[in-house]
C-alpha cells in the first residue's frame, strides 16, 4: 500500500511539473486552429502591406502591392514610376520587416519549446537569460575582432553564448525532475546579471563602433537590417521551427510527465537535449542581428494556448505566425510613433510583455496556492 501511495504521489508530482495548459474542448480545437491560422495570416499580410507604406516617405497600399508584384516580375499599372518609392520599399523597409517577421517567429517558437521542456509557463528566452547569453557571445566576437567563421562568426558565437546560458538555467533550476517557478526566475536573474556584467566589460574595452553595437543589442532594434543578414538567419530559423514541429507530438507526451513519456516510448534525455539546442539556435538567430527583444516568447505562446488548446503542433504553427505579427506591429509603432525617430523595438515589446508577465506570475501563484 505504501508503495502504491508513493507511486501515486510521484505521478501527481510529475503531473504538477508538466506544462500549465488552458482547457479547451477537444471537438473545438481543430476549427479554432484553422480559424486562428487564417486570421493570423490575413492580419500579417495586412500589417506588412500597411507597414511598408507607412513612414516619412508615405506610399499607398496599392502602390506597395504594385511594387512588390513588379519586383517578382509581374508588370502592373499600380507600381509608381518614381524609382525612389521602389528603393525605399525594397532596400530599406522590406528587409527590416522581413527580419522582424523571422525574429518574431523564432522567439515565439523558442518560447513554446522552453515552456514545454521546462514544464514551466514562465520560461522565456529573455526572462531566464538565454537572450543575454547570446548577446554576450555576439558582442565578444565583435569586440575581439573574431573572424574564424567568416560571416557566420557572430551567429556562431551568439549560438555558443545562448547554448551555455540555456544549459546553465536548465541544470541549476531543475531539482527532483521539476523546475520550480521561483528557482527558474532567480536563475534567470543571475544569468542576466552575469551576462550584463560581461556586456558592460566589453563596452568598456571596446571601440566606439563596438560600443554602439552592444548598446543596440541591449535595446533591441531592426534598424539597419540587410538582405545578407537575412540570408544568414533564414536557414537557422527554418531548421529550428522544423525541429519544433517534428518533436511536437513527443512534447505532448512529455507534458504528461517524464515517467509516462518514457513508458510511451519517448527518449526523454535525447528530447530534452535536442530541444535545448534548438532553443539556442532560434535565440542566437534572433539576437545576432536584432538584439535582445523580450517577452515575445512569453506573450504569444499563452495567447495561442488560451485560444486553441495545449497541443504543440498547432501551437508551433500559430505561435510562429503570432510572433511574426507581434514584431511587425511593434516595428510599425517603433518607426511611426515619434516623428523623425526610431524607437528601440525591445522597449515596445517590454511595454506589452511586462504587464502580461506580472499578470501571468500572479495567476500562476494563485493556481499553485503560493510558492511554498
Amino acid at each position: 500500500m505504501k508503495n502504491g501511495a508513493a507511486s501515486v504521489e510521484s505521478s501527481n508530482a510529475e503531473s504538477s511539473s508538466a506544462e500549465v495548459v488552458f482547457p479547451t474542448p477537444a471537438r473545438n480545437r481543430r476549427p479554432r486552429f484553422v480559424i486562428m491560422t487564417l486570421c493570423l495570416a490575413v492580419a500579417l499580410i495586412v500589417t506588412v502591406v500597411f507597414s511598408l507604406g507607412a513612414g516619412q516617405y508615405a506610399v499607398s497600399p496599392t502602390e506597395v502591392i504594385g511594387i512588390l508584384l513588379r519586383a517578382v516580375g509581374i508588370d502592373n499599372a499600380w507600381a509608381p514610376d518614381a524609382p525612389t518609392a521602389t528603393g525605399v520599399l525594397l532596400e530599406i523597409r522590406l528587409p527590416r520587416i522581413v527580419m522582424g517577421l523571422l525574429v518574431g517567429a523564432a522567439l515565439a517558437v523558442s518560447g513554446v519549446l522552453m515552456q514545454a521542456i521546462f514544464g514551466n509557463p514562465l520560461a522565456d528566452a529573455a526572462v531566464v537569460g538565454v537572450s543575454s547569453g547570446a548577446a554576450l557571445g555576439a558582442a565578444a566576437s565583435l569586440t575581439f575582432g573574431l573572424t574564424m567563421f567568416g560571416l557566420w562568426t557572430t551567429p556562431a558565437w551568439a549560438f555558443g553564448g545562448g547554448l551555455v546560458a540555456v544549459f546553465s538555467v536548465y541544470l541549476i533550476s531543475r531539482s527532483g525532475g521539476r523546475t520550480e517557478v521561483v528557482t527558474l526566475l532567480l536563475t534567470g536573474i543571475a544569468i542576466n546579471a552575469i551576462a550584463g556584467a560581461g556586456l558592460a566589460f566589453l563596452t568598456f574595452i571596446g571601440t566606439t563602433s563596438t560600443r554602439e553595437q552592444i548598446v543596440f543589442w541591449q535595446l533591441g532594434s531592426l534598424n539597419g537590417a540587410l538582405w545578407q543578414n537575412i540570408a544568414l538567419i533564414v536557414p537557422l530559423i527554418a531548421v529550428g521551427i522544423t525541429v519544433g514541429a517534428l518533436v511536437a507530438r513527443r512534447l505532448d507526451l512529455f507534458a504528461l510527465g517524464e515517467r509516462t513519456a518514457r513508458h510511451l516510448g519517448v527518449h526523454v534525455e535525447l528530447l530534452r537535449i535536442g530541444v535545448i539546442i534548438t532553443v539556442a539556435l532560434l535565440v542566437c538567430a534572433a539576437v545576432a542581428f536584432a538584439g535582445i527583444i523580450g517577452f515575445v516568447g512569453l506573450v504569444i505562446p499563452h495567447l495561442m494556448r488560451m485560444a486553441i488548446g495545449p497541443a504543440h503542433l498547432p501551437l508551433v504553427i500559430t505561435r510562429a505566425l503570432g510572433g511574426a505579427l507581434l514584431l511587425a506591429l511593434a516595428d510599425l509603432v517603433a518607426r511611426t510613433a515619434v516623428p523623425l525617430a526610431d524607437l528601440p523595438i525591445g522597449m515596445i515589446t517590454s511595454l506589452v510583455g511586462g504587464p502580461f508577465f506580472l499578470w501571468l506570475l500572479v495567476r500562476t501563484r494563485k493556481r499553485a496556492g503560493g510558492w511554498g
